[in-house]
């Protein structure tokens, strides 16, 4: 008998604004976006932020998965412009062979049918070529409120209320191959609303958390705005026995470099730790392992064969420091495929030190990577290691 699998795709990441500068590319710039299929092929994304465009793309190329069921489920958790941005750009909303149920809250600024409002009000004229009644697909709004539980397929969604101006709803999906809980967008400090969080993501498999502040920005500066800190992930994993946390919602300011920071410091207080990326999937019901994290080929960018030899060092999945010669085979301008007898932590730093022939003799080339994909080597006892270079 197969264990239940579930698979959990993020599409988007950023908090606030998408962002498209280099310096933020290796975690990406779209606003939120998430997709989980579960092990009785429901299929559930959570917000419409601009991601919610890169899953339309890829519906029908095998992207997103499933062969898509009958109908797909669309939780919101509020009505902010950076998760709700993505909805006119949603191919699959236009067309008519495709229904979709949508779940969000009332809001007492809107009234009856909110989420409806909200998403004819941003298609509406001057602010879109085309209006809300363009889009073809069988389309359904549910009004849910905190404290809520309700079934989709075999799967059961819990909601609770987060501390986040003009509100905002978690949701809890518990599946056969175990439990995610989406908590972005909250601010801790509200007694009662934490309690509630508390309870939302006790014993959850995958905690997903606001990370967009610093501790220092969440006391000063940013009080008041809504959103979390790693500091405060790590301490609601505790509290509620998450098994992994996903620092989430990364800051629109926030570099590539900032994120490495945050999720080390992270790692050295709570041992399952990942920082959202756009392309990782998380595998939920491997019997037995613990919980992985892997990115698919195609964040990768243009490659060559090379063949160069080199020593590389850094930490394993279990926290081990190792170095090992081997020979890089892959290469492109801003990263490298390397075959390893070590498997390394997904989203952790190597140290990679190449000998490159010149006309001098052959000279060392040191290098900073970020393993960024993981999967089994060509030959018998080998990792293929995906690096994105950083230094």
């Amino acid at each position: 008998m197969t264990n239940p699998i579930a698979k959990l795709s993020f599409w988007g990441v950023r908090g606030s604004t998408p962002t498209v500068d280099p310096a933020t590319w290796r975690y990406g710039g779209n606003t939120p976006c998430l997709e989980l299929v579960a092990p009785d092929g429901s299929q559930i994304i959570l917000d419409c932020g601009t991601g919610l465009r890169t899953l339309g793309s890829r519906w029908g190329n095998g992207g997103g998965e499933a062969g898509h069921p009958e109908e797909t489920h669309i939780l919101v958790t509020h009505y902010h412009w950076d998760h709700i941005q993505g909805l006119p750009f949603f191919s699959p909303l236009y067309d008519e062979k495709n229904q979709f149920q949508f779940y969000s809250f009332r809001s007492k600024f809107l009234g009856r049918d909110s989420l409806r409002q909200v998403f004819e009000t941003q298609m509406a004229l001057p602010y879109f070529p085309v209006d809300f009644s363009a889009m073809s697909a069988r389309r359904k709004f549910r009004e849910v409120e905190g404290g809520e539980k309700f079934a989709v397929g075999s799967n059961r969604v819990s909601t609770q209320w987060l501390n986040h101006p003009q509100g905002c709803l978690g949701y809890r999906i518990e599946t056969p191959a175990g439990v995610v809980v989406y908590a972005t967008d909250n601010e801790p400090g509200d007694a009662k609303l934490d309690k509630s969080l508390r309870e939302l993501a006790q014993g959850a498999d995958i905690l997903i958390n606001d990370a967009q502040f610093t501790a220092k920005q969440l006391a000063t500066n940013r009080k008041g705005w809504g959103h979390s800190s790693w500091n405060e992930g790590v301490k609601l994993a505790r509290e509620v026995g998450a098994k992994t946390l996903v620092l989430f919602h990364h800051d629109p300011d926030s570099t590539d470099r900032m994120v490495d920071e945050l999720l080390r410091e992270a790692r050295e207080e709570f041992d399952s730790v990942f920082a959202a990326s756009e392309g990782m999937v998380i595998t939920l019901g491997a019997a037995g392992e613990p919980v992985q994290a892997h990115m698919p080929g195609s964040r990768t960018t243009f490659r060559r064969e090379a063949h160069f030899r080199a020593n590389v060092s850094g930490l394993t999945a279990e926290g081990q420091k190792f170095e090992e010669d081997t020979v890089v085979r892959d290469l492109s301008l801003q990263g490298a495929l390397i075959s390893l007898k070590h498997s390394p932590r997904i989203q952790s730093e190597l140290q990679v030190t190449m000998e490159t022939p010149g006309a001098d003799g052959v000279q060392e080339m040191k290098l900073r990577g970020y393993v960024v994909r993981i999967e089994e080597g060509a030959e018998k006892g080998t990792t293929a290691v995906g690096v994105v270079f950083t230094d």
